[in-house]
């Protein structure tokens, strides 16, 4: 992580000690008339307005909801959907024995094998609901009861996949996920071995996000609904908020809540406003978050500050054909602008900068 804005203060001497061969300062650095000269090349106005500090951190582009799929079937891998591939209601994600293991919409895992004779439940519903979305079942009721009707349909899906039609459903024919779900990783190639138990596939959801490991240092930053701006891959970059933030420190390396570079670290989810053209996952990218915002403050350009002898700094106040050098205090810096504090100042007062 890097403090977005060092740029702007770290550069500030060097611009301040340029800008100093314009103006003679005094011994007090404050109200000090300016001797005859050639007039300030050029002026720029004091503002008030908020300031905000930012700070830049590591991320990556990712998809939502990642999660391991297992399936109930055993035998042979004899087809496996490929990374990157999108699967909708009622495809396969992969064969086994050439026998397709068919992802369903729901948020209930099949733990019971159903058909006619199980107790009634919410899976029952869920099943029900998938069967009706897919044209399967037109007299089947869809509430938590395994009627015949529901027996019917349930045969008629397996004869069109090509399983065994028996009219009842488990886990070695079908995996239930949330929605529409994205393969980030294969876990098993064609001919290997699949087991109950066994992670198949890797999945996420189709959404983008941003994830961030925050430095549990730097949590204040982290506000739901926060806004941000990232730097993706290709130049490109965009808009969006922090949408969830994880309440426990992590690590990945050795000892409590600490990764091998000795930080704990939570999690940080952000959504994009917009879909971003790069289609890479896990793609590195940099989140530039608010770190501190200063409201109603007066502001000036950062080229207009100058370095004191006695240390510190000041700026050039010019009033029609004259100029002083008023002593300032410095605060929040942001988008190319300082917050400074001196005796007199006020808004819509003139200060010198460097000519371009």
């Amino acid at each position: 992580m890097r403090k977005g804005l060092t740029l702007a203060g770290g550069g500030l001497l060097a611009v301040a000690a340029a800008w100093t061969a314009v103006v003679v300062l005094g011994d007090s650095g404050t109200d000090a008339a300016a001797p005859t000269g050639p007039p300030v090349p050029a002026t720029a106005e004091i503002t008030r307005q908020d300031l905000v500090d930012t700070k830049t951190v590591d991320g990556s582009l990712t998809y939502s909801g990642a999660r391991e799929v297992n399936t109930g079937a055993s035998g042979t891998a004899t087809w496996v959907a490929a990374e990157g591939a999108v699967i909708r209601r009622g495809r396969p994600l992969l064969r086994v024995d050439r026998k397709p293991v068919v992802l369903l919409y729901g948020k209930l895992p099949l733990y019971r094998e159903l058909g006619q004779g199980v107790s009634d439940g919410p899976d029952v519903q869920q099943l029900e609901r998938n069967l009706k979305a897919l044209g399967y079942g037109a007299y089947v009721t869809v509430d938590d009861h395994f009627s015949y009707a529901t027996h019917l349909a349930v045969k008629e899906w397996q004869d069109d996949h090509g399983l065994p039609e028996t009219g009842r459903v488990d886990a070695s024919q079908v995996v239930f996920l949330p929605g529409v779900a994205r393969v980030s990783d294969a876990r098993v190639v064609v001919g290997g071995r699949v087991g109950p138990g066994r992670p198949v596939l890797t999945v996420s959801g189709v959404k983008r996000l941003v994830h961030v490991d925050l430095d549990t240092a730097d949590q204040s930053m982290a506000r739901e609904g926060a806004k941000v701006v990232v730097a993706l891959p290709g130049g490109e970059r965009a808009t969006g908020k922090i949408d969830s933030i994880g309440t426990v420190a992590k690590s990945s390396g050795s000892g409590q809540g600490r990764d091998q570079d000795g930080r704990t670290t939570i999690d940080v989810d952000i959504t994009l406003d917009k879909t971003p053209r790069t289609k890479l996952d896990q793609a590195p990218v940099e989140v530039e978050m608010e770190s501190e915002r200063h409201r109603d403050v007066l502001a000036v350009p950062v080229e207009a500050l100058l370095a004191l002898r006695e240390g510190g700094f000041g700026v050039e106040v010019v009033e029609g054909g004259a100029s002083r050098v008023v002593a300032v205090k410095t605060g929040a810096y942001g988008g190319g602008l300082v917050e400074i504090d001196g005796a007199g100042l006020a808004e819509g007062m003139k200060v010198g900068v460097p000519a371009t």
